[in-house]
């Protein structure tokens, strides 16, 4: 069971439309336990239903096939104590999307990797691969962010 944040980045969509999804019921077995919904995947992502007006959806329908890849972005680190900021440094790519954060919960298996050789594309030499189906969740402290 996923929330609207996470699955508005698994359809490539926007939260709000999910949640006009949700309220139209046309996310299948989807349900809202006190403030929050809960959506379940399938195949690891959520299943909508085809709305009865206008074109056909647009949301991807296909599991994404591309590794996550999360790091820490020392220079970040170091232009916080500099500055004297409170910035995310934890960077999550995800295809070609990148999100910085400063908790991250990953919801099923990972691994570590050190590379001294080979870099990532950002420069990391460490970094934590995730496979395309399990689930990772960011998190951006509202108190952290830009202080």
């Amino acid at each position: 069971m996923i929330g609207t944040t996470e699955a508005s980045r698994l359809l490539k969509i926007c939260a709000q439309r999910v949640r006009q999804l949700l309220y139209q019921g046309r996310i299948v077995g989807a349900k809202k336990v006190g403030r929050f919904w809960q959506i379940p995947l399938f195949n690891g992502i959520p299943k909508v239903t085809e709305g009865s007006r206008g074109p056909k959806s647009t949301w991807r329908k296909r599991v994404c096939e591309a590794l996550t890849f999360i790091h820490v972005n020392q220079k970040k680190i170091k232009s916080n104590i500099k500055n004297g900021t409170k910035e995310p440094v934890i960077l999550i790519k995800s295809g070609s999307k990148d999100f910085y954060a400063n908790n991250v919960e990953i919801h099923g298996s990972c691994r570590v990797v050190y590379c001294p050789d080979n870099k990532l594309n950002s420069g990391a030499r460490v970094w934590i691969e995730v496979e395309p189906s399990v689930v990772v969740e960011p998190f951006v402290y509202a108190d952290m962010a830009k202080s």
